[in-house]
């Protein structure tokens, strides 16, 4: 039997439907629920295919590559004799499909205007009316010659998404179509309880679809897969950002302390319920008295042999753990707390404290006050616990740096106190690479509303009468928001090599991780913060309406830059980190040694910083990626050696090596910010080596260039200062922009389509 012939004009009539939805790769719970309803509807099919469209509808059992291959097939095939009037949407499609050869002897076809209407619904419950998907199937089917298609951009969009979602696009593909779920329809809630109730629902939602599982091992249901938990963490910021730190709280923190710094035992005790929902739990580090000062929590955990049990305890009220996420909805914590056993203590490790019985009911000792209202992030339950005298067996004791025995005496591989805790925190990184990533997405969504919003929105004109201006059209529109999204087009580089490593290194030396991943949450971070306000103000009055989602941006998202780390304490770590790497090279090679680390880091001075160098104005020059380069590299190079020669004049002058520190504190959040730029230039120009199509790989460097130059711009006093570059030069930079900006413009909304953010998720009404 031919493939023409193979399905009756029922299944034909669906079957493009059926393609495009699982090209959009996931069928969620409501929409399975819907779709079996409407097919169990529909008159017109027999029971042997409505039980074959069901079947095929099992998302624990998708089509294979075989049958996805055929769907294909006999679309290509069944469409060639179509008329275009066919092919303008997939109802249409499917009608034709099913009606080619079944018109009867009344000149009736097989589908009606009844069945039209159920075919309507179908696609409704799908969720795919006007994909991406959608839209590009019936693209490729309608035209003749591929090169004769009208060309909306500069640039193929789906490829350029495909390069942005890199190696995760099909896993980012399901999220985005999960949370366009009729079931997690974005809504301002205002009411404190209501909201958490909603996100605590919307969790529940993603522990059953098995996504809370993601990065947990096999052996306890999951995949142990943290790049693809990272890319769902780094989409559900696309939607209430409460939501992402919730999920973020469960499973990355809570779930990510049991998995990091357990063993097998408190796997296969806790994960699986964990990755469920079923058992809600807590992340408590942070006290009130200490904020990021780790090493000195108060908080005790006192070993008690005859009993063997741990004995868990907030000898202060400034020692009780503050801003817990889940600490209301939750029944466990993960207590960080200094560990004494037999009267020494062995510091900071975690012990797993229930809090509340199956019931929601507090137990013994145990404490527990709402923060209330914040600023933003109303949605996720935080709150003060405090423990009194709380006793858990010793079993509870997180176990993989540090244990007991059964003579009741601490042993650890590590004996290095020091070396233990960094190693113990190390696990934890993933934190930050997380929070970095949701950070982007948000400054993705302000850019997508903003820059859709300008493209649209006129404004004054030539003269009066006359039509008026498109915002982007204004060179100062184009300077407050191209350079950002080139920006955000750099970071987007730069974070994914960041949780390429991350995930190359988990259960390694994570030194070099923790370094990166420090300076690029601080930068993302902060440039999130600056740019939704950049954005907002671009949207003028209309930006500041609750409807067009900035207000919950700014909000949610302001916190991003003092959780999982202060950003001014991780920038001096990320200086700390450099100056180490600078200490060991004279601690292991000597003078000489050191002398040709200087020579090779420094090479670039001879041949940049010379008269003619400093002076060149020209655009093939400012656009040369070598020079881009060698600026970055000379100014974090100059900033670690001059910071250097000071450390070493204060200690010569028998000053302490804190008190120097602090001396040199400015200046090496200045180095910091010097080595994450450096990092994202290279992270990016990386990645578009990666990039095949001549096309795309264009549009990149294009914005790589409004990338660099910006940074240079931003930091010309530094660059003159240190006599780099002449005024005249600075100028020509500032000339150069103008001029990318002008470029960019002409494809703007072409980069923010390729975020592909699903309309769902921008939540704005003026896009």
């Amino acid at each position: 039997m031919n493939q023409n012939s193979k399905y009756s004009p029922g299944v034909l009539s669906l079957l493009p439907m059926f393609y495009v939805g699982w090209s959009d790769c996931v069928l969620s719970p409501s929409e399975m629920e819907l779709i079996h309803k409407k097919i169990k509807q529909f008159d017109l099919l027999s029971e042997s295919d409505k039980a074959l469209l069901i079947s095929w509808t099992d998302p624990k059992n998708p089509p294979n590559a075989s049958l996805f291959k055929e769907w294909v097939q006999v679309i290509k095939d069944r469409s060639n004799d179509l008329n275009d009037d066919a092919k303008r949407n997939l109802v249409e499609l499917g009608i034709q499909m099913a009606n080619q050869g079944t018109q009867n002897s009344d000149g009736a076809f097989w589908l009606d205007k009844k069945s039209k209407d159920a075919l309507e619904d179908i696609e409704v419950a799908l969720g795919i009316h006007n994909s991406e998907s959608s839209n590009l199937i019936l693209n490729q089917i309608s035209e003749k010659d591929q090169n004769e298609k009208p060309k909306v951009s500069g640039f193929d969009i789906l490829k350029m998404k495909s390069v942005l979602d890199d190696e995760f696009e099909t896993e980012k593909d399901i999220y985005r179509a999960f949370l366009r779920d009729p079931k997690f329809k974005l809504e301002v809630i205002r009411d404190k309880e209501d909201h958490r109730a909603k996100v605590l629902e919307w969790l529940q939602y993603i522990c059953d679809q098995g996504f809370g599982l993601i990065s947990f091992p096999e052996y306890n249901g999951g995949e142990k897969n943290i790049g693809k938990f990272a890319s769902f963490f780094e989409i559900t910021a696309y939607h209430d950002i409460s939501l992402t730190i919730k999920l973020g709280v469960q499973i990355g923190l809570f779930g990510g302390a049991i998995m990091n710094l357990g063993t097998k035992f408190h796997h296969d005790k806790y994960l699986n319920e964990a990755g469920r929902g079923k058992l809600l739990g807590c992340f408590a580090m942070t006290e009130t008295g200490h904020g990021s000062n780790v090493r000195a929590l108060e908080t005790t955990a006192i070993y008690n042999h005859e009993q063997g049990t741990i004995i868990v305890n907030s000898p202060s009220e400034q020692a009780g753990k503050e801003y817990i996420g889940n600490a209301l909805h939750g029944r466990m914590a993960a207590v960080f707390a200094q560990l004494i056993v037999n009267g020494k203590n062995h510091g900071i490790h975690c012990v797993l404290v229930p809090y509340r019985d199956i019931d929601g009911n507090l137990l013994d000792g145990i404490r527990v006050e709402d923060c209330g209202y914040k600023l933003g992030l109303n949605g996720v339950d935080n709150g003060r616990i405090w423990f009194n005298q709380v006793s858990v067996p010793k079993e509870n004791l997180l176990d993989r740096f540090g244990d007991i025995n059964d003579k009741g005496e601490y042993e650890s591989k590590i004996e290095n106190p020091a070396k233990r805790f960094f190693t113990m925190l190390g696990t934890l990184v993933g934190g930050r690479v997380s929070v970095a990533l949701g950070a982007l997405s948000a400054s993705k969504k302000a850019l997508h509303i903003a820059i859709k919003y300008g493209s649209k929105r006129r404004q004054f004109g030539s003269e009066l009468g006359a039509e008026e201006t498109i915002l982007m059209d204004y060179p100062s529109h184009q300077r407050r928001l191209l350079p950002n999204l080139a920006k955000a087009y750099a970071l987007d580089f730069a974070l994914s090599k960041l949780k390429k490593l991350y995930m190359e290194k988990a259960g390694t030396d994570m030194r070099d991780v923790e370094t990166l991943a420090a300076a690029l949450k601080a930068y993302t971070t902060w440039f999130n913060t600056d740019n939704i306000q950049q954005c907002r103000e671009a949207c003028g009055g209309k930006g500041y309406l609750m409807e067009n989602a900035f207000a919950d941006l700014k909000a949610d998202t302001d916190v991003f830059s003092t959780f999982e780390g202060d950003n001014v304490v991780l920038m001096q770590l990320v200086a700390k980190g450099l100056l180490s790497e600078f200490k060991q090279h004279f601690n292991e090679d000597g003078f000489f040694g050191v002398m040709r680390f200087l020579a090779s880091r420094f090479g670039t001075s001879i041949s940049e910083k010379n008269p003619y160098n400093i002076r060149r104005t020209d655009v093939n020059h400012l656009l040369d990626y070598n020079f881009q380069l060698h600026s970055f590299k000379y100014r974090k190079e100059k900033l670690l050696f001059s910071i250097v020669q000071r450390m070493r004049s204060y200690l010569k002058k028998q000053i302490n090596a804190y008190d120097a520190y602090l001396k040199c504190q400015n200046h090496m959040l200045k180095l910091a910010d010097a080595y994450a730029e450096l990092i994202i230039l290279e992270s990016f120009q990386e990645g578009i080596q990666k990039v095949k199509d001549q096309a795309i790989q264009n549009h990149l460097i294009r914005m790589r260039n409004l990338f660099a130059l910006s940074a240079l711009e931003k930091d010309k006093g530094w660059f003159l200062e240190n006599d780099y570059f002449v005024g005249a030069k600075s100028k020509a930079i500032r000339r150069v922009i103008n001029k990318l900006c002008q470029e960019v413009r002409a494809d703007a909304n072409a980069y923010v389509d390729a975020f592909a953010i699903p309309s769902a998720l921008v939540n704005a009404e003026i896009v």
